[in-house]
């Protein structure tokens, strides 16, 4: 069959029909301010988009205690032997799956600790993948599949009513595992169906229903700020210094140095010999430096306190 042929007994009278959801969240709203977005000159098309951005912050500061409480949720949880999981489509899912990948060279963090799905599977996070979202049969197996009592659960959905990720959640739940939604849609009918309810009120995009933009902004910022908010609760870092990072370049190789240095007051000198004799390990280095103790007390002593400086440095004082 060549491109552009027909076959013989196709009906071309009939449309194919397919499901139509109209959504009511206020990212598909029109913003007044961008009406003439298509008329207006380059630089006054990216003022309006930096204007537009200016009140993502201000949306997520207001939902702070939401962040907090889904904190608290996920350190509970991957102290207990747990895991955090992200379920989401497009955009949403996207960033799910960058916050997880990126924690574990900032924090060497163990890679099962962040776990992604993303509806339409890995093929998706370069391309659409055709009705995923709209899966919730496809959410649920998913989840459960992986998720287990225990767990925490974050479902990422602009509109708050994804279907694949309503249904991830819905399993999830079933399952025993403590639930999020993090959306751009505060008044999301989902909000009564899980532990905790993020909605950030980021308001009408510029481009109407464009969620990469002004939602998408902000569960990037919600994202950092939640995934580095457990990762300092969990002692990965010592004063605003990451200190479990993984060197895997020359550049974090040199910024090991640099956190010695900044973290005890030594030379670049004293603080390079103390990492090779801490065999690279910079926790080890950062105790010894700070406490005068020998190589080999600083990491029994940070075994003994769950791998925490503080904990460690606590014990070599006493």
């Amino acid at each position: 069959m060549t491109a552009g042929s027909v076959e013989p007994d196709a009906d071309m009278s009939a449309p194919l029909e397919r499901p139509i959801v109209r959504v009511g969240a206020p990212t598909e709203q029109r913003n007044p301010l961008s009406a003439d977005l298509d008329l207006m000159s380059t630089r006054d098309v990216l003022t309006v988009i930096n204007e537009a951005d200016r009140r993502v912050p201000a949306a997520v500061a207001a939902v702070l205690d939401e962040i907090a409480a889904t904190v608290d949720l996920a350190v509970a949880a991957l102290r207990g032997g747990h895991r955090v999981h992200y379920f989401g489509a497009g955009t949403s899912g996207r960033l799910g799956v960058l916050d997880a990948a990126e924690l574990a060279p900032t924090f060497n963090s163990p890679r099962h600790w962040f776990c992604s799905h993303l509806a339409g599977g890995p093929d998706a996070m370069w391309r659409a993948v055709e009705d995923a979202e709209d899966d919730d049969r496809g959410g649920a197996a998913d989840a459960a599949g992986c998720v287990h009592a225990g767990d925490l659960v974050v479902g990422l959905a602009a509109s708050g009513r994804t279907p694949y990720v309503l249904g991830a959640l819905a399993a999830s739940r079933a399952k025993g595992a403590s639930t999020v939604l993090l959306c751009a849609n505060p008044e999301a009918e989902a909000a009564r169906s899980v532990d905790v309810f993020i909605g950030v009120d980021t308001g009408p995009e510029v481009v109407t229903g464009s969620t990469r933009m002004k939602a998408g902004t902000a569960q990037k910022l919600v994202l950092n700020t939640f995934s580095t908010a457990v990762m300092v609760r969990l002692g990965r870092v010592y004063s605003n210094l990451m200190i479990d990072m993984v060197a895997t370049n020359a550049k974090l190789r040199g910024r090991m140095i640099s956190i010695l240095v900044e973290a005890t007051g030594c030379s670049e000198e004293i603080s390079r010999r103390a990492l090779n004799e801490a065999g690279g390990d910079l926790k080890t280095a950062l105790v010894s430096l700070v406490s005068g103790a020998e190589v080999a007390a600083a990491r029994a002593a940070l075994a003994r306190s769950a791998d925490q400086v503080r904990g460690a440095l606590a014990l070599l004082a006493s």
